[in-house]
């Protein structure tokens, strides 16, 4: 899945949606690799499935990334909680 990550946020939420991909503010600074681990971690919480199913594909040092749910997880995870916000 494509993802555009927006770092430093006041909280980890979503936004909407950047050129087909998902935005997501990130509570995690772009230093050493923490946002990429925050990132992670809350998809995988967020689509309920463990955190190792959840792998960053491209996009290390990038704001748009490219995410991979392993495949035995797929049909487990929640997708509907990666829904945009509807806009007024």
């Amino acid at each position: 899945m494509d993802v555009h990550v927006m770092p430093n946020a006041p909280q980890t939420q979503i936004q909407g949606l950047h050129d087909n991909a998902l935005r997501v503010r990130l509570k995690a600074p772009p230093v050493d690799g923490k946002a990429n681990l925050a990132l992670q971690a809350w998809l995988a919480k967020t689509l309920g499935i463990p955190r190792a199913a959840v792998e960053l594909v491209r996009g290390d040092t990038a704001r748009s990334k490219q995410l991979r749910v392993a495949a035995g997880h797929v049909a487990a995870a929640d997708w509907a909680q990666l829904t945009p916000p509807a806009v007024d």
